[in-house]
């Protein structure tokens, strides 16, 4: 069983993706790294690539092609402040979906590595 699977598929990362993207949206720190009106198309992006990367379907690579995360956030000036506040409405999310303590372990280490790997600039 894929840890997508085990999580409950693509509900679960629906919920987690759209709960962040309520926190997102009213933060003033990260808001502005979304230039589009409507964050819709990012949550869309989001959920597609962690349904991926857990094990889901590939439609994230079959529409957008191989992620290259870091080279796509290369245009946003990401250092401690706009981690810390990425990290922190992640982990609201991620209290919301009350996994079993593993998989919720295993998410949220995922989450804290590539929120470290993001960060582009010097605090």
């Amino acid at each position: 069983m894929t840890f997508y699977e085990a999580v409950g598929g693509e509900e679960t990362f629906r919920r987690l993706v759209h709960r962040f993207y309520q926190g997102v949206a009213g933060d003033p720190l990260l808001r502005p790294m979304y230039p589009e009106e409507d964050l819709g198309p990012a949550e869309d992006r989001l959920r597609l690539f962690l349904i991926q990367y857990w094990g889901g379907p590939n439609t994230y690579s079959r529409e957008r092609g191989h992620p290259r995360l870091r080279m796509r956030h290369v245009p946003f000036v990401i250092g401690e402040p706009e981690r810390a506040a990425w990290m922190r409405h992640m982990r609201a999310a991620v209290d919301e979906l009350k996994l079993p303590e593993e998989l919720d372990e295993k998410l949220w280490n995922y989450f804290t590595m590539a929120a470290r790997s993001m960060v582009n600039a010097p605090s």
